[in-house]
């Protein structure tokens, strides 16, 4: 009983650290999330990067990153990650004036996330800046 007892710890242990090799991505940013804040249609460009580490022991693949609709432009790194190094996501978002809620899903080979799947997420709200016409500050009634 005691050899079936440590044999059964034993193969746990091992599939326990098995489990743990391989890539992990890890973000930067809080919860996932990038918050534009409150912006002006005309004065930001929209982009924002999401970076990440792989904090794992083998290189990390980005295979796919795709928005929830065509509003939302991600480009994926094209090269591996290596352990210890670092990678970007860049999302351009077309700033349309209102709210701003949008995912970006990303695939990889990431051990540490359910099926490699990540989801980055951008909010905020887009503004038209509103512009001061001269004449009518200085508008005045008719003369008499």
């Amino acid at each position: 009983m005691k050899k079936l007892l440590g044999l059964v710890a034993i193969l746990a242990f091992s599939v326990a650290s098995y489990a743990q090799k391989g890539p992990k991505i890890e973000f930067k940013a809080k919860d996932n999330t990038i918050d534009y804040g409150t912006v002006s249609k005309d004065a930001d460009t929209g982009i924002r990067t999401f970076e990440f580490t792989n904090t794992g022991d083998a290189p990390l693949i980005i295979t796919n990153v795709q928005s929830t609709c065509g509003c939302t432009v991600p480009s994926k790194p094209t090269e591996p990650i290596m352990p210890g190094k670092t990678g970007k996501i860049d999302v351009k978002y077309n700033m349309n004036p209102g709210k701003i809620s949008k995912t970006i899903t990303v695939e990889s080979n990431a051990v540490n996330v359910e099926g490699g799947k990540v989801a980055l997420r951008i909010k905020g709200e887009v503004v038209v800046k509103q512009e001061k016409n001269v004449l009518e500050k200085g508008k005045v009634g008719p003369q008499s």
